[in-house]
């Protein structure tokens, strides 16, 4: 096939790229170094695998020999990519996968450059992230408790049931974690006394997450409930908020239940739980907190990551100027 003739479906990755040895070793100074997740280092292959595609011809076997390329085939490869009708964030992630690969090889001397080392990622532009309301975040808090007061009967799974969701966005919200953090989140790493716990985010890095009272309170009406169903779960391994068998919580679960609490409240389905952490963001900001102080609450390494809320925060600001001031 013609380089210019690709599409997306063409774009796939090299089958035999685990059988060349300078992958291989990248892979585990991804997983070693890095301390990338399985699934990130597998995307790290999948983008130097079709690069690989690209360059060689299929008849081409392992071990290849990534001195060959220079930055005229790196860029006729992103090239080629983006006319497929890639979104720029997409093709500017497989260069960023490329520039890591070839950047590593250099400084383990196996490369004298890097063939990526000029190349540039496509402009795109950085829409802002949807969120809610602090008034909508009020309504989809509220969901669990008003229907726990409608069930004053209900049995104690049930009963458990509405405590954890209740608690679970509590927490999400007062703590700004990612969905999986608090997926995660054991008993050893929760501080009820001093509201706060500690989760584990991307690269395996710990941080401080803080809980607000209404997050405590919850967390500990919810923890009751659950030593009343299941002996046992307040162990320091074991996950804080379970299903109905008693087990963690999966990230797919939570993004469920919150569909459920959305439409509950009368808000859009649409939502995900990643969105309560745009809003602690953002509120956060509205009410006067540093942005480097959101950033550490967030985890970002970056503080550019952090900016975008930055430029939320005024508009939340000027809605409420004008909604409540008598001459705005």
């Amino acid at each position: 096939m013609n380089r210019n003739q690709h599409t997306l479906e063409t774009f796939a990755a090299r089958a035999d790229l685990g059988a060349d040895p300078v992958v291989a070793r990248f892979v585990d100074w991804l997983r070693v170094v890095r301390h990338a997740s399985a699934r990130t280092a597998e995307n790290y292959v999948r983008d130097v695998g079709q690069f690989a595609a690209f360059f060689w011809k299929p008849s081409d076997t392992p071990p290849f020999d990534w001195a060959l390329p220079d930055a005229a085939d790196a860029r006729a490869f992103l090239h080629a990519y983006a006319r497929t009708g890639a979104k720029p964030a997409s093709t500017a992630r497989k260069l960023a996968a490329l520039r890591t690969f070839f950047r590593w090889q250099v400084t383990e001397g196996l490369l004298a450059h890097s063939p990526c080392a000029a190349l540039r990622p496509p402009r795109r532009s950085k829409p802002l992230p949807t969120l809610l309301s602090e008034d909508e975040v009020t309504r989809l808090l509220r969901a669990p408790y008003e229907a726990l007061a409608a069930e004053t009967s209900a049995e104690p799974l049930r009963r458990y049931g509405l405590l954890r969701d209740a608690a679970l966005f509590e927490t999400l919200y007062s703590t700004g974690a990612r969905v999986a953090e608090i997926a995660a989140l054991t008993n050893d790493r929760l501080d009820l006394a001093r509201g706060g716990c500690v989760v584990r985010g991307k690269g395996n890095k710990e941080r401080l997450c803080l809980l607000g009272r209404p997050a405590v309170a919850a967390l500990e009406a919810m923890r009751a409930q659950a030593r009343q169903l299941w002996p046992g779960t307040d162990a320091p391994t074991c996950a804080v908020f379970l299903n109905r068998g008693g087990e963690a919580l999966t990230t797919r679960s939570i993004e469920r239940f919150m569909k459920r609490w959305l439409a509950a409240a009368g808000l859009s389905p649409d939502l995900s739980p990643h969105k309560l952490r745009h809003s602690f963001a953002t509120h956060l900001l509205s009410h006067g907190a540093d942005l480097r102080a959101v950033q550490e609450l967030l985890g970002h390494a970056s503080p550019a990551t952090t900016q975008v809320y930055a430029h939320l925060a005024p508009e939340r600001l000027a809605q409420t100027y004008h909604t409540a001031h008598p001459r705005g």
